[in-house]
């Protein structure tokens, strides 16, 4: 499942630049995440960096996007070529 962030993101801007997919990207008040992009750093990681870096907590799975970690790899795999 991809993730999403939520309004409780305060900007600082430290998710952005640790996506391997540049799936992060200013949005017109916070952070938003691009679902097509979003493995969950599978692939790339054992667990997911802006999670891991937010200083807030604001990164949860967005249930409006399900997906198992074979698909999550499946994405990985279309997004890098690899």
């Amino acid at each position: 499942m991809a993730l999403i962030i939520t309004d409780e993101c305060i900007n600082c801007d430290v998710c952005e630049p640790e996506c391997p997919n540049d799936a992060i990207s200013p949005g017109d008040e916070i952070y938003v995440i691009d679902p097509d992009k979003c493995t969950e750093c599978v692939g790339h990681y054992e667990t997911s960096q802006c999670v891991e870096v937010c200083p807030v907590d604001c990164i949860p799975h967005d249930p409006a996007h399900v997906e198992t970690e074979d698909q999550l790899m499946e994405k990985y795999h279309y997004l890098t070529g690899k």
